[in-house]
């Protein structure tokens, strides 16, 4: 029998996964086959709620190629994590998953404003949870809104879902052939090392509250729910 190990999971989604090979904008056919996969992991009982990120969309480092002040490069971002929530929402609803979106800046005729309790309740019903609009501040990503987001309603992990990577590497395992992938790690060894899995803020925040972090590779079919079972993918860092 499937037993999940997580009751209460945060997925952190990027906003490139929603764009497939393209790179940008949002390709259906992988979001349908994303958030069936993330059906599975529902039907089992489990608590879901999803942090989105926008990059498919807006990049911050566009902006400041542009010569664009970083705080509203950094809006535009979160507007960005909008879009992507609300295409998600939808694909989950007509699949039979009720979703709700709740957006850390208020736009009330399209989500919900963010408030902890009522994401709570919302998760207890056996609803989908999506986290948009990053924290509602510039200068933080939506790494940081993972682990925030995690500790304010006590998830048990943070299943960091990645683009053809399978774990966290002592390098890019794209340029260094001698890179080494890590099967645990500390989020103290992350910050040490000045690992690329999360930025500093997030893995301080993660650290803090002993959120443990999975980080696996999504283009592998079944590896959400792999993660929620408590099988050994990717890298754990505790």
């Amino acid at each position: 029998m499937n037993t999940p190990k997580y009751k209460r999971v945060i997925l952190k989604l990027s906003g490139e996964a929603l764009a497939g090979d393209a790179g940008f904008g949002i390709n259906p056919l992988i979001v349908k086959e994303m958030v069936e996969e993330v059906k599975e992991v529902h039907d089992l009982g489990v608590e879901i709620a999803i942090v989105v990120g926008g990059g498919n969309i807006w990049r911050g480092v566009i902006g400041e190629q542009m010569g664009m002040e970083r705080a509203q490069a950094d809006y535009m971002g979160m507007l960005a994590t909008v879009m992507n929530a609300l295409a998600l929402q939808d694909v989950f609803e007509n699949i039979g998953v009720p979703t709700r979106v709740q957006s850390s800046i208020e736009m009330r005729q399209i989500a919900e404003p963010y408030i902890r309790r009522r994401a709570e309740r919302h998760l207890e019903k056996g609803r989908v949870v999506i986290f948009a609009g990053g924290t509602g501040n510039p200068y933080f990503s939506t790494d940081t809104t993972s682990a925030l987001r995690a500790a304010e309603i006590n998830a048990d992990v943070i299943l960091m879902a990645k683009n053809n990577v399978d774990g966290v590497y002592s390098a890019d395992p794209k340029i260094d052939n001698s890179a080494v992938k890590y099967d645990n790690l500390t989020h103290l060894d992350v910050i040490a090392k000045g690992l690329q899995v999360m930025d500093s803020t997030a893995s301080s925040l993660s650290m803090d509250n002993h959120i443990p972090l999975i980080v696996f590779n999504l283009n592998e079919k079944g590896n959400i729910k792999r993660a929620v079972l408590g099988e050994a993918i990717g890298t754990t860092v505790k």
